[in-house]
């Protein structure tokens, strides 16, 4: 690695439909080749990067056709993942009490404690969901 601090991004546009996700962890995992994230960053990522896209693909479109956009940038020092999509947006529920179960926000809750920074808004058209994380870390020469 260069250590000069340049940016590279990777996009990925995929259909919003479930069997689709996988894509992005492939997308991450070859990335990890080229340029060395710790493997317990990769697999934390992974597992973040999925639960966005299924917030996506279960809230945005509905019945509907639609896509999820996917990026990942990456420099020297930190990790930062998009994902985005054009639907109906969907809005973080509140926290529910102790011991209660809600399928809403658990997945949003699980990329919070597995990345450094979350922010949920909405699209850049004003339409759809803007989900976007990133994590801090040293990457080892690739």
């Amino acid at each position: 690695m260069s250590g000069d601090g340049q940016a590279f991004a990777v996009r990925l546009c995929i259909p919003a439909k479930p069997e689709y996700i996988t894509l992005g962890r492939l997308a991450l995992t070859g990335l990890s080749r080229v340029r060395g994230f710790p493997e317990d960053v990769l697999a934390d990522l992974k597992l973040a990067l999925t639960e966005a896209c299924t917030n996506s693909v279960r809230h945005a479109y509905r019945d509907a056709v639609g896509a999820v956009s996917v990026r990942i940038e990456f420099d020297d020092e930190r990790i930062a993942i998009e994902v985005a999509d054009d639907g109906q947006g969907f809005t973080p529920s509140e926290p529910v009490g102790e011991g209660e179960s809600h399928e809403d926000g658990m997945g949003l809750a699980l990329i919070r404690a597995l990345s450094d920074d979350l922010v949920v808004s909405r699209g850049a058209n004003g339409r759809g969901s803007l989900v976007s994380f990133h994590r801090h870390v040293r990457m080892s020469e690739g």
